[in-house]
């Protein structure tokens, strides 16, 4: 073994590993007895195509390139495809935002051409019959949108557009059209501004008349209460989940009313933040059981029995996070992974218990000798905890030098509701297998804790976030993991906000990387997608009464209190934090003449999805480390730094 300095050793994991062999799974269902999924292809320009494994066991795909099953509605898109009876694939093509049904190798159009390319936009696709039900978000020419849930038939008649049907809409958000067994009532989430789904939605009921609601009631939610995927058990009643407890949890809903009644209440959630369409945080199974993720830190499969109220645990052996996507007989399809297992798409056989890979997000894995382990920490700030987890520099081949300890990357998730956990990470071993630390941190604001853990963040947005991953980096430092001088912190969209907040308000850290972050706030809200465009009033206050909590807590308008270089990186078709933001933050490093880069990465958008922008992006964070914190990157292009000088 080795001594070298922690950051400069030599690691075999590129950045073009994580990207050439990295093709996300992100989502599945049984057709049959066999898996087919969604899978994002970096080398096919960022597609999401749809495969299966074929007769030769390798992935084949059912949607051809360049085919792209991907929705625009609120701009995260999800459920963008669905499967027929008859093995017959429907999904909204990302290009004109129309649904499509795919007659062998030839998509038929289902859905009209839009006025303008993807004005109007089709997401959570449901098969009713012979009609697909959707929520439709229709973009008009002065910028104001409409949302509705529609229907138009699977034969493709209603192409010309005299086939859709409007079936209710009178929210500006909808989601999870679910109609009743006998074809007589709908049941969705409603919700409207400021509401962010995990703060207040509402379950409604209707009776369908000629294909449309009437009598729209409210059964459960308000703008305090959290509520979420709505199943039928039979015509009378539906199975939500609310978290009107504090925590997410599955009840008994009567369709005539009254109190809604807890299957299973426990401290955990049964339930997770509404970003994309679709999302199925618990499946029906057969004699009435449910088959539920719950989440404390870690999430934990488990059959529920609403009869009883049994809550029977499953061993998973390592998978820490799981995503469930579809269950047929006794076998499980779920999107899963672990410290020690890489995410993927696995299936569950709950009579063998026997776990099986069907198709895993990355072609090769870096070797196990090269990945770090995870250590969940916990640090107190101001009496309250902070949770997060922590991967030391790992290489077989190297060890620091005596007296020197490893420099740290903080890396802050974005939403900022997300969630993270111990995680079997390419990008983690990245830099773990060159001497750099990183830490994971789920800072107040984030899910899996529960309501309390979650609202931390109302109105503390650029405080709270900031204070606990601080907590968390001088906690590692104090316990002599971190070197205090060579801390970084990293962090995408919500999480790059946190990143530049963090940066102008302490000095804490010696640089910090920002992906497509939010830098300001008076322009963000003006310039941003509509989904979100409300979103700061629960997370800093509404205008114009919070105005100049807006101007105080921008990072833009604290540069004074920076001192340290920044790495800014943007996807310039960005819809949900434009360029203009990293733009104006670069702008004002410039005039205040701190050493920076700005590297902005044509047809990429919220998330970068190409193989050579995630190729550039990785290398020039870690040329940006090494530079500002003084260690060698063997192997790695330099990056070019702005400073006054070289202006």
């Amino acid at each position: 073994m080795r001594r070298a300095p922690y950051g400069s050793w030599e690691s075999p994991i590129t950045a073009r590993d994580l990207a050439a062999s990295g093709h996300p799974v992100e989502g599945g269902v049984f057709v049959g007895d066999q898996a087919w999924w969604a899978e994002l292809r970096p080398d096919e320009n960022g597609r999401t195509a749809i495969r299966r494994t074929g007769l030769d066991g390798q992935p084949e795909d059912v949607l051809p390139a360049p085919w792209n099953a991907r929705t625009r509605v609120h701009e995260y898109g999800g459920g963008a495809w669905l499967v027929t009876p008859q093995a017959q694939v429907v999904f909204a093509e990302y290009s004109d935002q129309r649904v499509y049904r795919l007659d062998g190798f030839t998509p038929i159009p289902l859905t009209p051409e839009p006025p303008r390319a993807a004005s109007i936009r089709y997401g959570d696709l449901t098969l009713f019959g012979d009609e697909v039900w959707a929520v439709r978000e229709q973009h008009a020419e002065d910028g104001s949108i409409e949302r509705d849930i529609c229907a138009f038939p699977l034969d493709g008649s209603g192409a010309d557009g005299t086939g859709i049907r409007s079936v209710v809409g009178g929210s500006d958000f909808l989601a999870y059209p679910r109609v009743s067994p006998d074809g007589r009532a709908l049941a969705w989430i409603a919700w409207d501004h400021p509401q962010m789904p995990w703060d207040g939605t509402e379950l409604r009921v209707a009776a369908l008349e000629n294909g449309t609601a009437t009598d729209v009631r409210t059964l459960l939610g308000s703008t305090e209460e959290s509520v979420l995927q709505p199943e039928w058990i039979d015509t009378d009643s539906l199975h939500v989940i609310s978290d009107r407890s504090g925590w997410w949890n599955i009840y008994r809903v009567a369709v005539s009313g009254g109190e809604p009644v807890a299957v299973h209440e426990i401290a955990a959630d049964f339930g997770g933040p509404l970003w994309t369409l679709g999302t199925r945080f618990y499946l029906p199974l057969d004699r009435g059981k449910l088959l539920t993720v719950r989440t404390v830190g870690t999430d934990t499969l488990a059959v529920l029995d609403p009869a009883t109220g049994r809550l029977d645990d499953i061993d998973l052996r390592g998978l820490t996070t799981v995503r469930l996507c579809d269950a047929s007989g006794g076998a499980v399809l779920m999107r899963s992974g672990g410290a020690l297992a890489a995410a993927g798409l696995r299936t569950y056989d709950r009579t063998s218990e026997e776990i099986s890979v069907v198709r895993l997000s990355s072609e090769e894995l870096p070797a196990g000798e090269y990945l770090p382990t995870a250590e969940p920490v916990t640090f107190e700030k101001n009496g309250r905890d902070v949770h997060a987890f922590v991967y030391a520099p790992h290489n077989p081949r190297f060890e620091g030098m005596p007296d020197e300890r490893p420099p740290f990357v903080a890396f802050v998730h974005g939403g900022p509701t997300a969630h993270v956990a111990p995680s079997l990470s390419a990008v983690f071993a990245f830099f773990t297998s060159r001497g750099i630390g990183v830490v994971d941190v789920n800072y107040g604001g984030s899910t899996g804790y529960g309501r309390e853990y979650r609202n931390r963040l109302r109105g503390q947005w650029g405080v709270v976030d900031v204070e606990d991953v601080i907590a968390v980096v001088e906690g590692l430092a104090e316990s002599g993991a971190a070197d205090p001088a060579r801390l970084a912190i990293e962090g995408g969209s919500a999480g790059g906000w946190t990143v530049l907040a963090a940066l102008t308000s302490s000095d804490v850290f010696a640089c910090g990387a920002s992906y497509y972050g939010v830098a300001e706030l008076r322009e963000f809200v003006k310039e941003t997608h509509d989904f979100e465009s409300r979103y700061i009033d629960g997370l800093i206050g509404p205008l114009p009464e919070a105005a100049a909590l807006y101007d105080e807590r921008a990072p833009l308008n604290n540069v004074d209190g920076l001192a340290c270089p920044v790495l800014l990186l943007q996807g310039l078709d960005d819809p949900i934090v434009p360029p203009a933001q990293a733009e104006r933050f670069r702008d004002a490093l410039v005039a205040k003449k701190i050493p920076h880069a700005y590297i902005a990465y044509p047809g990429e958008s919220h998330g970068f999805r190409r193989l050579d922008t995630i190729v550039d992006s990785r290398n020039s964070e870690l040329s940006f480390y090494g530079q500002v914190m003084g260690f060698e990157t063997p192997g790695i292009p330099k990056l070019r730094l702005w400073t006054s000088e070289s202006a």
